[in-house]
């Protein structure tokens, strides 16, 4: 058995609650490992926290700082020479399909971090990723972890129904972000991926608090039934408009874009329902791409969608942002998307898809009024085309 299948078996067979303590003594046995960390990115994607004693748990490390963050960023390994004797600190990314959990750090004495090791300690915080995915159906400790500070029980009940912050594959890479991390309500994105397409949407509940949240958890509810019975995003519009109303009776409404795209072509479908926006980067240019807009789901009884042609093309980035983004104000009141969004998106060009609403947003904070309270998102969607080596 070979040094990594020895590490694997022992994350494997592990308690979902003790994957550091596995991980960490498979390492030192295997490795020659002479100390190990987990640190979750929090919530709001500023600061790395380590796994500790839980709930507490150890200082937080900025992700813009120090070198923890800097494998973060760049999602890379990044190694820096420890001044404990001639040891050697080995930051790994602990991402799973493109979302970014965290970091791993090994420390190892400095004659034993050659590349063949340190490609298989990469290998090694991977599998560590997919086994805290899994870990996370039954036990506390790593969202616990990922707390700075505590949430709202609206932004518990968000965070709980969201698919990841970012994913990737080789078709296409996303990125999202929601503020204030802890005290979020209304704002929602889902995605969902098939062999042939990508089903993408954005969403706003209308309200604060603990109705918004719960207004926002049946829209997706009602869009991920309608989604996993295989009918179209009209259909599946439809379908969430009518549980809402059933609800609510027009009292309430959840604003929606859904985009439906196939991957063997970029071409696809959307539906507007409300006020979620969609800015597009191509060429080096940004622009608002503007669809008919149709009442939001649950504000009439059985409205009917009708979904509009689309088409992205290899190397277009799709931009969505909620009210709270392009609707933010400044001191004088001249609103976020009349003067700063396109810069924004400008800026963030050379980003990858997962860095993009993060750094969106901290311009949105430096923008806007300090009162502001709104929910905010921006998902950022790279399309890169089927790659000509699948089209067989």
């Amino acid at each position: 058995m070979t040094r990594f299948l020895a590490v694997e078996r022992a994350l494997r067979t592990a308690a979902p609650h003790d994957l550091l303590r596995a991980v960490r003594s498979a390492l030192t046995a295997h490795y020659d490992a002479i100390g190990v960390d987990l640190l979750m990115a929090d919530y709001s994607l500023t600061v790395l926290q380590r796994v500790t004693a839980l709930p507490h748990t150890g200082d937080p490390l900025d992700v813009r700082t120090t070198p923890q963050g800097r494998a973060f960023g760049s999602q890379e390994p990044y190694g820096q020479y420890s001044a404990e004797g001639n040891t050697f600190d080995l930051h790994l990314p602990v991402t799973v399909r493109g979302d970014r959990l965290g970091i791993l750090t090994v420390r190892m004495p400095e004659e034993l971090s050659g590349p063949e090791t340190v490609g298989e300690l990469q290998d090694v915080a991977e599998l560590l990723g997919h086994e805290i995915v899994v870990a996370e159906r039954d036990t506390d400790v790593y969202l616990q972890a990922r707390r700075a500070s505590r949430l709202t029980l609206a932004a518990e009940m968000q965070w709980q129904l969201l698919p990841g912050r970012s994913c990737s594959r080789p078709e296409y890479a996303i990125g999202a972000q929601l503020e204030p991390a802890y005290d979020i309500h209304g704002d929602n994105f889902d995605w969902s991926t098939t062999a042939e397409t990508l089903v993408l949407t954005v969403t706003n509940g209308m309200g604060e608090g603990i109705q918004a949240s719960l207004l926002t958890n049946l829209a997706v509810n009602a869009l991920r039934n309608a989604r996993r019975a295989g009918v179209g995003i009209a259909d599946q519009a439809a379908l969430a408009d009518q549980a809402v109303h059933s609800r609510h009776q027009g009292r309430e409404y959840v604003s929606t874009l859904l985009l439906c795209l196939e991957l063997a072509t970029g071409r696809g479908e959307v539906v507007d329902a409300g006020s979620p926006q969609l800015w597009r980067y191509r060429d080096r240019s940004v622009e608002r791409v503007t669809f008919e807009a149709q009442f939001p789901l649950g504000m009439f009884q059985e409205s009917q969608y009708v979904p509009q042609a689309f088409e992205a093309l290899p190397g277009d980035r799709l931009v969505f942002v909620s009210d709270g983004v392009y609707g933010a104000a400044d001191r004088s009141g001249v609103a976020y998307s009349e003067r700063a969004l396109a810069r924004a998106i400008h800026a963030t060009s050379l980003l990858p898809a997962a860095a993009v609403p993060r750094a969106i947003l901290e311009t949105l904070a430096d923008y806007r009024d300090a009162a502001a309270e709104d929910d905010a998102l921006v998902t950022c969607l790279d399309w890169f085309g089927r790659p000509a080596a699948s089209d067989a």
